[in-house]
């Protein structure tokens, strides 16, 4: 006896037969009007309504009208109650939403199984809801799993990339840190709102550790070198870009997100491209570039800055590489964005100092 059947109907008599008729299996709650069924409704969600067509004030139309604008009632299933057994009346009762109908006098064998077979079907929709949200989480949990396990081996791959060259992993973190640094502040200052998207911003973050994948073809003797590379062997480091393409489609190319793919490739490819059309490997220019590329350039070449490589010592103070960046503002860097980083000094600093590196 869990489940709850409202009855509303003005005549007592009616409210006394229907709870002698359903009491024994159901709990029965009563109201003698429309108002009383709201305010009982205010508090209570009954599993089942029965509902009087005619009664003064407001009938069961405009109750159940009211029922189905309120998104907390409009679920609960409706049986009309009238000794108006005509077709038109019928008619409009299930076009206002009510499951079932049932002519008074009332009788008994037919209100006890009509009422019994509306409870039972709302008894499987609601089992059947619950074991959708059961899977649905389930399921939910399961690809937030996979996402990260991917997420790990991609920052995995990255760091190992990367630790060719002696920088053990810190470019790859420290390169997505201010990617999402940049890419959050134009998104709060509303620039270049067609693209910068909450889940744009995501993806291009999870995009940023394998901006570098194409190294794994470039020979340790150039990557780790510790003075300036021949022209020839700049050549060959600056074919990292153009070798990202078919390794990232072949590590990630059946397990992400066809739009993913395709930002990965532009960061990769496109992050050494310059403002000014004189960088590579396509010699891009302006807004030609991918804008995910432009953000990834300005935090590559900060951090390459910053931190020390086998060829070079780290710079310091900030203050140079932020003079190094102002000069590449409209020549190598998006200006827009130069501006942006530049604006992110405080939180830049707050963040160095933090790590500790």
């Amino acid at each position: 006896m869990s489940e709850v059947i409202l009855v509303v109907d003005d005549d007592t008599s009616n409210l006394m037969l229907a709870k002698k008729i359903l009491g024994e299996d159901f709990r029965i709650a009563a109201a003698n009007s429309g108002e009383a069924a709201c305010r009982y409704l205010e508090n209570n969600i009954p599993d089942l309504v029965l509902v009087d067509i005619n009664m003064p004030d407001m009938d069961g139309f405009e109750l159940v009208e009211k029922m189905k604008d309120n998104p907390q009632w409009r679920s609960i299933p409706i049986i009309f109650l009238t000794a108006d057994k005509n077709e038109e009346t019928e008619i409009k009762c299930f076009q206002a939403g009510a499951v079932d109908f049932v002519g008074k006098p009332f009788l008994p064998e037919i209100l006890s199984s009509r009422v019994m077979r509306t409870v039972e079907l709302q008894r499987y929709r609601n089992s059947l809801e619950k074991m959708v949200e059961e899977q649905a989480a389930q399921l939910t949990g399961a690809l937030r799993r996979i996402s990260d396990m991917q997420e790990h081996v991609i920052v995995g791959m990255a760091n190992l990339i990367e630790s060719r060259d002696g920088s053990t992993g810190k470019h790859v973190k420290n390169t997505q840190t201010y990617v999402r640094m940049i890419a959050e502040e134009l998104r709060r200052r509303g620039l270049f709102p067609d693209v910068m998207t909450e889940d744009y911003v995501e993806k291009l973050c999870k995009a940023a550790p394998l901006h570098d994948v194409g190294k794994i073809q470039v020979p340790d003797s150039i990557l780790q070198k510790p003075g300036k590379l021949t022209p020839e062997e700049y050549d060959r480091m600056k074919e990292h870009t153009s070798c990202s393409s078919a390794i990232i489609d072949e590590i990630i190319g059946d397990v992400e997100e066809e739009d993913y793919i395709r930002l990965v490739k532009d960061v990769a490819m496109c992050h050494h491209e310059r403002w000014d059309g004189k960088g590579y490997p396509q010699g891009l220019s302006g807004e030609q570039i991918p804008l995910g590329a432009r953000i990834m350039a300005l935090a590559d070449v900060f951090d390459a800055l910053y931190e020390e490589r086998c060829y070079k010592p780290a710079m310091r103070p900030i203050e140079k590489i932020y003079e190094i960046l102002e000069e590449g503002k409209g020549t190598q860097f998006d200006p827009v964005i130069t501006e942006v980083f530049l604006s992110l000094d405080q939180k830049l600093r707050e963040h160095l100092a933090n790590r500790g590196w």
